[in-house]
């Protein structure tokens, strides 16, 4: 019996590598097969808390204000936004396009209760900031315990 080395390997790009051969083997067949890229826009979203705030920053590039749209629900926040393509130039082949158009929907559970009447935001050179201020009672309070 022959032994077969480990090779530990990154399993993104063992499927990258499944997906470039996927496309390949479909080109030849059906024309252009989509990539990730073209099928999902989730933005990177960063959630940090301090004693009287959760703060939440995601880039959003390329969208305008009007489209974004924020919301709390419950506990939770919720950023969604859609981006049209302009549709004015017609004459075009595109060979290859990568900019996102579409929509997202993010679902971002809160570390703590936020008083909604005081949620800030912010959106400028495509990113968004949303500063959501804790209630009175779940700002942290320091406490002495007794150990015995």
């Amino acid at each position: 019996m022959a032994l077969v080395p480990y090779r530990a390997s990154d399993p993104w790009r063992l499927l990258m590598s499944l997906h470039n051969e996927m496309s390949r083997l479909f080109g030849y067949s059906f024309g252009s097969f989509p990539s990730f890229k073209e099928e999902v826009f989730a933005p990177s979203v960063d959630v940090w808390e301090d004693k009287d705030n959760v703060y939440v920053e995601t880039d959003l590039p390329g969208m305008e204000q009007k489209d974004i749209d924020l919301k709390l629900k419950g506990n939770s926040l919720v950023i969604s936004a859609k981006k049209e393509e302009a549709k004015e130039e017609k004459k075009k082949n595109y060979y290859h396009a990568e900019r996102y158009q579409g929509s997202f929907y993010r679902l971002m559970d809160l570390p703590s209760p936020v008083n909604a009447s005081k949620i800030k935001a912010s959106y400028k050179n495509g990113v968004l900031k949303v500063t959501l201020p804790k209630e009175e009672e779940e700002k942290s309070k320091e406490v002495k315990v007794k150990v015995e």
